[in-house]
């Protein structure tokens, strides 16, 4: 995979390939992790890309994408690996009726056919190595974050009734988080680090043009300013990228030019996310438009 990623150019040619809008800081944090193979922890208010920056990598490279969303309670079961005990037991009770002896027993029902891999185990055997996206890492608790560490410093893991697995290609990690709460120092030093903002009009702009290449020009600018008002807001929810996307497509499927009080009350959805933030927006609609 080296020889493709040869120069910073080498990456900034994949991913704008991929249809990411990406910015110098962007390709050249994922050049540096990919040729010193660490992992590269992008923090950013939610959607401005965070995620995208993997699923594009992956796609770029030819791998496989492997997904690990955390979550409050998350533990090291449901990331690595848990063994079918619905089989097993099924297993145990064939043995049984042919007598057999106890270590034979064992190595019976502990044999990789009965094994689930869940994310972390499947990205470290995988014959080619996989993009694995750790996504929104600071939402699961501290103690997971330690196992985490422990997992990435030797890209290895011990099942006690196998043995230790050793990735013969370690993974690319990329791991986001939204700040939910701090990360531990320790994982910071282990990463490098990104942070990704809210996009300027004039990038945002081209990330709808990449997306929606039919919109009217200087609508889609229309759009990138309100949005960029919106975000200026005292609001619960400020909408990011993922939500400008989805406020363009809905007004090209109402069929409109251009934005109006009208259109844009009706579709006040796509970017407003709570009560307080619908009836916040709704009476500054007009002097929005006028702004943007």
């Amino acid at each position: 995979m080296a020889e493709i990623v040869e120069t910073i150019e080498d990456v900034d040619a994949l991913i704008k390939a991929g249809g990411y809008v990406s910015e110098d800081e962007i390709t050249t944090a994922i050049y540096l992790a990919l040729k010193l193979h660490r992992p590269l922890l992008v923090e950013g208010f939610a959607g401005v890309g965070k995620t995208e920056i993997a699923k594009v990598l992956a796609a770029a490279l030819d791998t496989e994408l492997i997904r690990l969303q955390c979550y409050e309670g998350l533990d090291t079961s449901s990331a690595l690996y848990e063994w079918n005990y619905a089989k097993q037991i099924l297993a145990i009770r064939l043995q049984e009726m042919k007598a057999s002896d106890v270590d034979t027993l064992e190595a019976e029902i502990f044999d990789e056919k009965y094994l689930l891999e869940r994310p972390l185990l499947k990205a470290l055997r995988c014959a080619k190595s996989p993009v694995l996206l750790i996504d929104e890492v600071d939402r699961a608790d501290e103690e997971f974050e330690a196992f985490l560490l422990e997992t990435l410093a030797e890209y290895q893991v011990t099942i006690p009734e196998i043995g230790t697995v050793q990735a013969t290609h370690p993974p690319f990690v990329v791991l986001t988080s939204n700040r939910v709460r701090e990360l531990g120092e320790a994982l910071r030093r282990r990463c490098l680090y990104l942070w990704i903002d809210y996009p300027s009009v004039e990038k945002e702009l081209a990330i709808v043009r990449q997306h929606l290449p039919n919109i009217d020009v200087q609508f889609a600018k229309q759009i990138c300013q309100f949005v960029e008002k919106l975000r200026d807001m005292d609001l619960d929810k400020r909408p990011g990228v993922a939500e400008t996307l989805d406020w363009a497509r809905a007004l090209q499927a109402l069929h409109a030019d251009h934005l109006d009080e009208s259109i844009v009350r009706r579709t006040i959805g796509c970017l407003a996310k709570t009560r307080r933030d619908t009836n916040k927006l709704i009476p500054e609609i007009s002097g929005l438009i006028g702004n943007a």
